[in-house]
């Protein structure tokens, strides 16, 4: 089971996460709207940090993009927002980096509705749909994924805490293609600042 610790921005804490916790996947956020922005200030600290970095966009243009891989040193595009299948297939053309699709779930998914994605995306990413994009500590309904018609993997987020491996677990059993956990706001101390020892805790069970 994969972990992403997304919404990370300070340094310190950003050291810390990697010495104790050892994600496979940290999270920057490029949405200036997010109380977790990352602004290019934090370039020079994060860039060469030892963890996979995912950046977290909202409608964003393909060069801007594109700009923020090469500045922090990115391995995978997180499109957050209501990006088309051409702006995906833009960007698959333009990048080796991976490339994520968020599917803000509200009460039902159109399953064929992504299908249009499968042939350019690495992972989806199922999250609570919100105005904010993200970030809410809400969970979804994570019954409508037993139907997911696809080979391809995917990542969970919306609302998971230390008290949701067990959870977690037990629909991984039902569906393999779950691949992975993405940890925010319940995760933190304030906006951009995580808990180390309610992620370590997770982590243990999660991965026992």
């Amino acid at each position: 089971m994969e972990i992403k610790v997304c919404g990370m921005r300070d340094p310190e804490n950003v050291g810390k996460l990697i010495r104790e916790i050892r994600p496979d996947w940290m999270g920057l956020i490029f949405y200036p709207k997010s109380p977790r922005f990352v602004s290019d200030g934090f370039a020079a600290q994060l860039a060469d940090v030892e963890v996979k970095k995912v950046g977290v966009f909202v409608n964003e243009t393909t060069d801007e993009i594109l700009r923020k891989v090469a500045l922090f040193g990115l391995s995978a595009i997180q499109l957050h927002g209501k990006e088309s299948v051409e702006l995906v297939e833009e960007l698959r053309g333009k990048s080796d980096v991976e490339l994520w699709k968020v599917i803000s779930v509200k009460s039902e998914i159109d399953w064929e509705s992504l299908r249009g994605y499968l042939p350019f995306v690495d992972k989806f990413l199922f999250d609570t749909a919100t105005v904010a994009h993200g970030g809410s500590g809400r969970k979804f309904d994570w019954t409508v994924l037993e139907s997911y018609p696809f080979d391809k993997g995917f990542l969970l987020s919306g609302g998971l805490d230390e008290d949701s491996a067990a959870e977690v677990l037990a629909l991984a059993a039902k569906i393999p293609q779950l691949q992975g956990v993405d940890l925010n706001s319940k995760f933190e101390d304030e906006p951009g600042l995580k808990n180390i020892g309610k992620l370590k805790i997770f982590k243990e069970k999660i991965r026992p």
